[in-house]
C-alpha cells in the first residue's frame, strides 16, 4: 500500500511539469517573462507558484524517505527559474523512484515527527493525514494559480496520463 500511495503522489507531482510547459507557452505567446507566473499567488497570504512546486516536492520526498526508514534529501528552496523548478520536480521524482518497494515493508510501524504537529505519528497516519493531502493540495494550488491567470490547464492535466488498455 505505501509504495503504491507514494507512486500515485509521484504522478501528481509529475503533472506539474505539464503545467510548467503550458505556462511557458502561455507566457511566450503573450510576450511576457514566465517568471511572472512563478511569483504569482492566489491570495496575499498564500505561497507563490514556485512555493507550491517546492512544497509538493518536499511532502513527496519526505513521505518516501520517512516511510522507508530514511532521512529525506535536503533541497535548498533556492529555485527561481522555470528550469530550476523543473529540475526540482525531476530530482524529487528521481529520489522517490530510487526507493525500493521493499523499503516500505515497515512503513506502518515507522514513527514520524512533523515539526508543526504536536506529538508523533504512525507511518499510516503520516501517509494518510500529512503526505497525501499535502501533495494534492500543493499540486492543486499550482494548477489553480495557473488557471486563474489564463493558462490553458484542464482537468486532464491535473489527472495526468491514464494507463488504459483495450479489452
Amino acid at each position: 500500500m505505501y509504495a503504491q500511495a507514494i507512486a500515485q503522489c509521484v504522478e501528481a507531482v509529475r503533472t506539474m511539469e505539464t503545467y510548467l510547459d503550458k505556462a511557458e507557452r502561455f507566457a511566450s505567446a503573450r510576450k511576457f517573462e514566465v517568471a511572472v507566473l512563478l511569483s504569482t499567488r492566489l491570495a496575499p497570504d498564500m505561497g507563490t507558484l514556485l512555493y507550491q512546486i517546492q512544497s509538493a516536492c518536499d511532502y513527496l520526498k519526505g513521505g518516501a524517505a520517512w516511510l522507508s526508514g530514511q532521512q529525506p534529501p535536503r533541497h535548498e528552496d533556492n529555485e527561481q527559474t522555470l528550469e530550476e523548478a523543473r529540475a526540482r520536480i525531476r530530482k524529487t521524482i528521481e529520489f522517490v523512484e530510487s526507493v525500493a518497494t521493499q523499503r516500505y515493508d515497515d512503513a506502518a510501524t515507522q514513527v514520524v515527527k512533523v515539526s508543526w504537529v504536536p506529538g508523533k505519528l504512525t507511518g499510516e497516519n503520516y501517509l494518510l493525514q500529512i503526505v497525501i493531502p499535502n501533495v494534492y493540495f500543493h499540486v492543486a494550488m499550482a494548477y489553480a494559480i495557473l488557471r486563474t491567470n489564463g493558462v490553458d490547464v484542464g482537468k486532464m492535466d491535473f489527472i495526468g496520463p491514464v494507463n488504459a488498455f483495450d479489452l
